[in-house]
């Protein structure tokens, strides 16, 4: 809030969003339905999606990722909400939490937290359909939909969650699915929702059936989240950051399905309509600020053994204080700002690495004051 401060402006609303992966999505419903209602006095409002996905010693831990994730909401947009047509699903499931406090890592039930990411994912459809159906006056399919993008933990999800949408229009009756495709899927139509979520051979056809159309509407929402990895609330949007980034000069007129899900559980289906919009918001030029090739390229690669000496130390000090951090910026871009201390009171201070690549003038920042 000190950058805010420093340019006098102290008349802000909103507070930190915390939920599972589903947080930044609250966020920016917060803020949308905020600009669509009377309460809104003309100033833009500002998203951050932010996490870093840390795990244990074990499988998991090399699918973790982290980032950062800004939009800017306000009128006029070239990306707008079609807020009508959203669908919600929330339940109680523990499938993946945080029971002790002391430490960062999650306690993960791996198959429980797969069945109720794609129980979330059918029930959000069915009320997103019915809600398109109520408005429209006539059935919605995936065939609807210019692209689809998912709240993506690892690829192989995002690949069965597609198959998954394209198994749900079946049973609905949909008139995108062919004659070839109901074939296929005839054998599977007697089982119960229970059954199909367990189907190793429902899972196999409906990823054969679905290939073609996830390849052109799944397939461009998928370059960050495989190069990067898990980054909970960021996730589903540097999705959609993926999509932009590979097909901005295609998506004027186009209607993207978002999928949220966040563990504990809550999901929300909403969709998008997309217009080139007016420089400097316009989508190709969105596209050349993030410049997401350059960033990926940019990274630097370290070896296994250093990661795992670094969340070592940081095991030892999440949660704790009276200690200062390394002053080693190197891997940092400029204007990163970066955690230099926590005090006995456990006050976070802060630095900038400024544009020549040396701590900024203006000294510390603090956390809290």
């Amino acid at each position: 809030m000190q950058i805010f401060e420093k340019c006098g402006n102290t008349d802000i609303e909103g507070v930190d969003s915390t939920n599972a992966c589903y947080g930044g999505t609250a966020a920016l419903f917060n803020c949308v339905n905020w600009v669509e209602s009377s309460s809104w006095d003309g100033r833009y409002g500002l998203v951050v999606c932010t996490d870093s996905a840390v795990y244990a010693e074990g499988p998991a831990r090399p699918t973790g990722g982290a980032a950062a994730i800004v939009m800017l909401i306000g009128p006029d947009a070239p990306i707008a909400f079609e807020s009508k047509y959203r669908g919600s699903h929330m339940a109680h499931a523990y499938d993946f939490y945080k029971p002790n406090l002391a430490s960062e890592y999650p306690v993960v039930d791996g198959k429980l937290s797969q069945t109720c990411y794609l129980m979330a994912l059918d029930a959000c459809y069915k009320h997103y359909c019915a809600k398109y159906e109520k408005f429209e006056g006539k059935q919605f399919s995936i065939s609807d939909a210019d692209y689809i993008v998912f709240h993506s933990p690892y690829n192989k999800l995002v690949q069965k969650s597609f198959a998954r949408l394209v198994f749900d229009d079946f049973t609905r009756g949909a008139s995108s699915i062919d004659e070839a495709a109901k074939e296929k899927f005839a054998p599977f139509s007697s089982l119960s929702g229970d059954e199909s979520y367990q189907s190793r051979d429902l899972e196999k056809v409906a990823q054969q059936v679905a290939k073609p159309l996830y390849d052109s509407k799944v397939q461009p929402t998928t370059l960050i989240p495989k190069q990067v990895g898990n980054m909970y609330t960021a996730s589903i949007y540097a999705a959609f950051v993926s999509l932009l980034h590979n097909k901005n000069s295609e998506l004027a007129g186009k209607r993207i399905i978002m999928f949220s899900y966040g563990s504990g559980l809550t999901a929300t289906m909403f969709s998008l309509k997309l217009q080139e919009g007016q420089y400097p918001f316009s989508l190709s030029n969105i596209a050349s600020v993030m410049s997401v090739d350059e960033k990926l390229k940019s990274r630097i690669e370290v070896a296994p053994e250093k990661f795992v000496e670094t969340l070592k130390l940081m095991e030892h000090r999440y949660g704790g204080k009276d200690f200062v951090t390394s002053k080693d910026t190197s891997c940092l871009a400029p204007g990163t700002y970066y955690l230099t201390e926590v005090d006995s009171m456990y006050r976070r201070f802060y630095s900038q690495k400024a544009a020549d690549g040396a701590p900024a003038a203006n000294g510390s920042i603090i956390n809290g004051h």
